[in-house]
């Protein structure tokens, strides 16, 4: 038994590094998985997020459910984008990964989308960093949906972060006390070049890739929001 979990472990710790490691394909999709999982979470109005909370967000993250980071660690692991607003619209996006065990990632063998919605200035310098704790960096809520949205706006919106997640179909709220947010360099890199600027990109300075239009499309197709060119 030992030496099974001693050659597991190994088989692990070597898989690992290639699995955090990302490529423009692999980015791209990520891209486009994302402005799936969106539009399909908001072609629900009755449960999707309410779109005055999207218009007064200053960035959202979309973390799309990936059975294969979801296995190889433990089932709290996901890759997705994030954008935020600017002056001009939507900043292009960059790359974001999310670890710890209260996520939840991983449900009865089946992935779950993740969504967060950053609420103001804190929560914004938190995406700037290389990481951060929800809970401790920031505080988090479970985001209200769809009609029921009014009922709970005043208790949620005191929350710099809302987060959402959506598995086997229903989405709603989550708390995700004690996950971290990680940047992840590796897929800004391959995307952008190596001399990528994450602030720059966040503050609408790098101009959006013809790949990323489809997600800028879907946030756009909602009230309030307004797409970077």
């Amino acid at each position: 038994m030992l030496k099974r979990l001693l050659i597991f472990s190994t088989i692990a710790l070597a898989v690992a590094p290639l699995a955090v490691a990302s490529d423009r394909e692999d980015d791209v999709a990520r891209t486009q998985k994302a402005a799936q999982v969106f539009k399909e979470i908001m072609d629900t109005p009755d449960k999707g997020i309410p779109h005055h909370l999207l218009e007064s967000a200053k960035c959202i993250a979309i973390i799309p459910g990936d059975k294969k980071f979801a296995f190889i660690f433990g089932g709290s692991y996901g890759r997705g984008v994030a954008t935020c607003h600017t002056s001009h619209g939507w900043s292009a996006p960059v790359f974001v990964a999310i670890d710890g065990g209260s996520v939840g990632y991983q449900i009865g063998g089946s992935s779950t989308d993740l969504v967060l919605l950053f609420m103001n200035d804190h929560a914004l310098q938190s995406l700037f960093s290389d990481n951060f704790k929800l809970g401790a960096d920031a505080s988090v809520a479970a985001g209200p949906v769809g009609r029921s949205a009014a009922a709970d706006t005043d208790l949620k919106l005191n929350a710099e972060i809302l987060s959402y997640s959506r598995s086997k179909g229903l989405f709603a709220g989550v708390s995700l006390d004690g996950a971290v947010v990680q940047a992840d360099k590796s897929g800004d890199q391959a995307f952008y070049g190596a001399d990528v600027d994450r602030h720059a990109v966040l503050d609408g300075k790098v101009p959006m890739p013809a790949s990323a239009k489809n997600l800028m499309h879907e946030l756009h197709a909602y009230p309030g929001t307004a797409i970077g060119m």
